[in-house]
This record gives C-alpha cells, sequence and structure tokens, in this order.
C-alpha cells in the first residue's frame, strides 16, 4: 500500500460482498420466523394466561435459552465494540471487574433473587408498592422509562456505525429496517420470541469473536506476539492497589463499585430479572444466574483480548491517528475487514453478531417496558380490571409505539456529538438511587415510603450534579483522559496527523468514562471514577432514607410481611416474633398465678 492515501485504503477494507449480506439477511430472517412462529403458529396460552404466556413465558421457560438470553441482553453491540476500545485505549485495567462480577452472582443469589422469585412478580416495581407505597412505585418506573428511552436509541446506533463502516451504507437506510424487524418478533412473539432469539443471536456473538480472534492472532505470528506487544506498550498490567477514587480503574473501584454496578444491572433491573421470573422455580433461577455469569466472563475475556489483537495488529500505525477509523467503536470492524476481508460470509457473520447483540438489547428493552407500562401505569390507574384482549393490545402497542420512538432518537444521538456522552451519564445516574431504593426494601425493614423517596430523590439530585459537573470540567478541558501509547512511524499510506476522536460508544457493561484522571491536584466529588457511581447513589438513598423514616416515624419490624425481605431477614424477623410471643405468654402465665 505504499503511496497511496488513506481514503484510498479505507476504500480497499470496504470488501462486504454478497455473501457477507446473505449472512447478515439469514440471521435477520430467523429472528422474522422464530416471532411468526411464536406469534402466530404455537399454540396459544389458555384463557386468562396470556399476559404471563407473553410477558414471563408462563414460567414454564427453560435454563439453558433463559441464561444465553440473559447473555444477550446483557452484552449489548456496544460492549463487543466498547470492550476492545477499552483495552486498546487503556489497559486492561478494567478486567479486573471479573471479581466484582463474581461476588455480584453471590450477593444477588442470596439478598434479592429469593424475595422477587418468591412473590411472583410480573415488574420489579410491583415489589416497590407492595413494600413501600403506589408512590414508589411509580417513581421507581419512572426513573426505569427514562433510562431504558436514554440507553436503548444509542444500542442501535453504535451497530450502525459499524455496519457502516465495513459498508458505507448510510445509518439511517439499516438503523429502520433492523429495527422494525426487532419490533416484529417482539411485540408478536412476546418473551419466548424475545428468549430464543437471543439463543441465536448468542451463539452468533461467541462465533463472530471466535472467528475474528483465531484468524487475527495467526496473522500478527501467534499469540505470544500479542501478548509481547501488549507487555510492551503497558497495556498489560497488574491491578492498581492505590486506592484513590479519581483513579479511572483500580482494583477497589473494579471490584467493589463492580459489584454494586452490576448488582443494579442485574439484580434489580426489570430487564434481567423479568427472564428470571420466567423460570419454574427459585433453583432454576439461581443455576441460571451462574450461566450467566460463567457466559458472561467468557464472553469478556473474548473481548478482552480481541482488544489486544487490535494494538499488535496496529502496534506501529495507529488508525485512529491516522483516520483510518473515523471513531474509537469503529477499530474492532477495522480489524474484521483487514483480516476477514478475503473470506466471503465471515465479515458478515461478524456484523450479524454485533447487531444480534445491539436486537437482543433493543427487544429485551421493549419486552420489559410493556410489562412495566401495563403493571404499573395501566393497571392500578385503572377504575376496572382490564379485559385479555385490552391486556394484549395495550402490551403490543407499548412495544410498537416505544420501538418507534427509538428509532426517531437515532437521529438526535447522531446529532448530539459530544453530548452522548452526556446522555448516557444521564441515564446511568438512576441506578444509584433505584438500587438503593430496592436495597432498603429487602433488607431494612425500619424504611418507610416516606424515607425511600426522600433518600431516592436526594441521591437522583446529587448523581446528576456529578455527572453534569464532570461533564462540563470535560467540555472545558479541566478534566482530561489518559490514554495508552501508541505510534504511526510503521505506516505505509499517506495521512494528515491529528488526535483521534473523542469516544462516542462506552462500553454498555463499563459505564461512559467521564471519571477521567484530573489534571490538576485536589479531590472533587465530580472528579470520582464513574464505577464508584452507583455506589455513592445507593448509599446517599439508603443513609437519607434511614434518617428520614426515623424522623417521621420507621416502622415496626414485627407488623412486617417477611416475605417481602430476603431470607436472613426472614428468619431474624421469625425469630423476633417468637421471642415476643414467648414473653407474652410468660407475662399472660404470671397474671393467671397473681390472681390465683
Amino acid at each position: 500500500m505504499a503511496g497511496l492515501n488513506v481514503d484510498d485504503v479505507k476504500v480497499s477494507l470496504q470488501k462486504f460482498g454478497l455473501y457477507d449480506y446473505v449472512v447478515f439477511l439469514l440471521m435477520l430472517l430467523s429472528c422474522v420466523m422464530i416471532g411468526i412462529y411464536f406469534g402466530f403458529l404455537k399454540k396459544k396460552a389458555k384463557k386468562g394466561e396470556a399476559e404471563a404466556d407473553y410477558l414471563v413465558g408462563n414460567r414454564q421457560m427453560k435454563i439453558i435459552p433463559v441464561s444465553l438470553s440473559l447473555i444477550a441482553s446483557f452484552i449489548s453491540g456496544i460492549s463487543l465494540l466498547g470492550t476492545p476500545t477499552e483495552i486498546y485505549v487503556y489497559g486492561i485495567q478494567y478486567m479486573y471487574i471479573v471479581g466484582g462480577v463474581i461476588i455480584m452472582g453471590f450477593v444477588m443469589m442470596f439478598f434479592y433473587l429469593p424475595v422477587f422469585h418468591n412473590l411472583k412478580l410480573t415488574s420489579t416495581y410491583q415489589y416497590l408498592q407492595t413494600r413501600f407505597d403506589k408512590r414508589m412505585r411509580l417513581f421507581g418506573s419512572i426513573l426505569f422509562t427514562l433510562a431504558t428511552m436514554a440507553w436503548l436509541p444509542i444500542v442501535i446506533y453504535v451497530p450502525a456505525l459499524a455496519f457502516n463502516q465495513v459498508t458505507g451504507i448510510n445509518v439511517h437506510l439499516i438503523t429502520p429496517m433492523v429495527c422494525v424487524i426487532c419490533i416484529f418478533y417482539t411485540c408478536v412473539g412476546g418473551l419466548k420470541a424475545v428468549v430464543w432469539t437471543d439463543v441465536i443471536q448468542t451463539v452468533l456473538m461467541f462465533g463472530a469473536m471466535l472467528l475474528i480472534i483465531i484468524k487475527g492472532t495467526l496473522d500478527v505470528g501467534g499469540f505470544s506476539v500479542v501478548i509481547e506487544r501488549a507487555k510492551a506498550s503497558g497495556r498489560i498490567e497488574g491491578p492498581d492497589l492505590h486506592f484513590d477514587m479519581t483513579t479511572r480503574h483500580n482494583i477497589y473501584s473494579c471490584v467493589l463499585g463492580g459489584v454494586v454496578y452490576w448488582l443494579k444491572s442485574n439484580a434489580v433491573s426489570q430487564n434481567m430479572i423479568q427472564r428470571y421470573l420466567s423460570l419454574p422455580t427459585l433453583n432454576a433461577a439461581k443455576k441460571a444466574l451462574w450461566t450467566f455469569i460463567l457466559g458472561t466472563l467468557l464472553l469478556l475475556a473474548l473481548c478482552c483480548y480481541s482488544g489486544l489483537l487490535i494494538y499488535a495488529k496496529y502496534y506501529d500505525c495507529d488508525p485512529l491517528t491516522t483516520k483510518l477509523a473515523k471513531a474509537k467503536d469503529q477499530l474492532l470492524p477495522l480489524l474484521v475487514m483487514d483480516t476477514l476481508g478475503d473470506f466471503p460470509g465471515l465479515p458478515g457473520l461478524f456484523v450479524a453478531g454485533v447487531f444480534s447483540a445491539a436486537l437482543s438489547s433493543l427487544s429485551t428493552g421493549l419486552n420489559s417496558m410493556s410489562a412495566v407500562v401495563l403493571e404499573d401505569f395501566f393497571k392500578p390507574f385503572s377504575n376496572r380490571p382490564l379485559t385479555e384482549k385490552q391486556t394484549s393490545i395495550i402490551m403490543r402497542a407499548v412495544v410498537a409505539v416505544f420501538g418507534a420512538i427509538c428509532v426517531a432518537l437515532v437521529f438526535v444521538v447522531e446529532k448530539m456529538g459530544s453530548v452522548l456522552q452526556l446522555s448516557m451519564s444521564l441515564g446511568s445516574v438512576s441506578n444509584g438511587p433505584l438500587l438503593g431504593i430496592f436495597t432498603l426494601g429487602v433488607l431494612v425493614p425500619w424504611a418507610n415510603g416516606t424515607g425511600a423517596i426522600v433518600g431516592g430523590t436526594v441521591g437522583l439530585v446529587v448523581m446528576i450534579w456529578i455527572c453534569l459537573k464532570a461533564q462540563m470540567a470535560i467540555a472545558t478541558g479541566e478534566l482530561a483522559f489518559v490514554q495508552k501509547p501508541v505510534e504511526t512511524q510503521g505506516c505505509s499510506y499517506h495521512f494528515i496527523a491529528s488526535e483521534p476522536m473523542s469516544m462516542l460508544a462506552i462500553n454498555a457493561t463499563a459505564p461512559p468514562p467521564i471519571d477521567v484522571t484530573s489534571i490538576e491536584p485536589g479531590f472533587e466529588l465530580y472528579r470520582i471514577s464513574y464505577l464508584w457511581y452507583t455506589m455513592l447513589g445507593a448509599l446517599i438513598t439508603i443513609v437519607i432514607a434511614i434518617i428520614v423514616s426515623f424522623l417521621v416515624g420507621a416502622n415496626n419490624p414485627d407488623e412486617m410481611n417477611p416475605n417481602l425481605f430476603s431470607p436472613f431477614i426472614q428468619r431474624i424477623l421469625v425469630r423476633r416474633r417468637i421471642a415476643a410471643r414467648g414473653h407474652l405468654e410468660m407475662v399472660s402465665d404470671g397474671k393467671q398465678k397473681i390472681r390465683q
């Protein structure tokens, strides 16, 4: 390629051919067929069971499909593109979050999952009304709706960028088509269609990543070359043991902050809990949880290695500096076309895998929105019970309407530029208060509805302030990203040197990196790592709620329903009641003896 300009190289890399389009279209067609099967061909649910069948699969789903659906729902297309970028730009420090993921599994299994599963809920926000009051149910549902609608358009837009990188096709041509297909199978097939399309999409995700890794590793000279180049550049490093809340990633933020962040995303989020509730028993839900964790850790490991592989491939000619990749989220698609472009159908498999991840996240979000809108906005405010036909219309209309809104918001996301990070951050600031409210519910019997809503509101306001301050500091240059070094002396084509563009797509499993290292010394709350955000929001919510609860009159734990609390809290409450009953019997016996 000597003597070529960077634009000539871009054209030569765009080798998406007929077989690639066929593979991509086959993936979309399989999703449509699954929707048609569950919506029109499979035996209809019995009368009175249509709602449960649509939203939670009649609570008779199988462990493996649900586990794969959980993986596909959690690992969006943003994750597949953002995690390798994270490793390429910042190194592997983020990957120590795996410790937090594993701990999260134990915490969820013992404290949260038993409560929601045993109550046979459809919407997790039903729990907030049962435990606190109607205000809390509405508060939680509104936060979930806003956060979901801020996130889903980005989930759609980022894979469309990848498709644009490998084909040159306009984002706004591919986005509506893919979204219409997703809306169709989610609308007509319900949870069962979502789960089984997720199964196909999970297989595609793993297959696409394995193909890239195997072929790419062979191209650069083997596994040892990848590791050697990564070590030489400082991308492979041990855990940072220095405790500093403003450090972007260290062992404390990744493990401790990671536990809390993943708890909100997995333990109390409607998107995920709805799948656990579709399983017939709590034991089956626990098995699905650990299968999900193992699968997610494996996929994260593949994404991490692919980030190192990108560096090994372009270690002496950074594609961001040369603008071979227009944005950081296009690094992996660039590697794909450079590595698999000569093999018809394989680039198409990769793009199908990325879009599969996006479709699974979109379908999960829409199905969850259907449950929340029906259970938390329609039923509580309906003067009379909804008929089965009305319920069916509402559920499907919600999917169609919110899906259309997501497609429209993609146009807004594209125009937002650097404000995109702000949009994603505002979606994430609700995580801490929501987790704090649910944690109060399952662990603190004294907390009441007034305390919870005051605590949640204060937590939300504080987190919004932190987010806005951090974004303003980034915009003014007060905060700056510290990246790993890159080189361009080995480039064999001409380019105009410039600074890499700011990241548009951020890893969904790692919220937007607005936690950047400060240029100036001194601690400011808004400078803390994003991995502390959820924990900080939750702690503020819990502390304020407990204080307010006792000020206005805390609940009497002996009068509370034990089934609303985690198993070990239930045991404490039962022992208290047994002790109180024994005390009353002793007092009663004493009075009788006195009368005698």
